[in-house]
């Protein structure tokens, strides 16, 4: 796999606009973009924290129905 590849800038609505070659393929639906200096970097979002997920959640508005909270059944080893 090469590690550089020109490719061509176009326009998409009032965006520039690139096209990632196959083989620069980023995993998932969600990337990180920053310049430093002249350098454009894109790199794979890193994955969301269990609590950035649970807080898009919503409550659930059910109630549970009561366990009886029982003594443990004897077993013979």
């Amino acid at each position: 796999m090469s590690s550089e590849r020109r490719v061509r800038l176009f326009r998409n609505g009032k965006n520039q606009a690139v096209r990632i070659p196959r083989e620069f393929e980023l995993p998932g639906r969600d990337a990180v973009m920053r310049k430093e200096g002249e350098r454009l970097i894109v790199e794979p979002a890193p994955a969301k924290s269990l609590l950035e997920v649970l807080a898009t959640l919503t409550p659930l508005n059910e109630s549970f129905p009561e366990i009886a909270d029982l003594p443990p059944r004897r077993v013979k080893l």
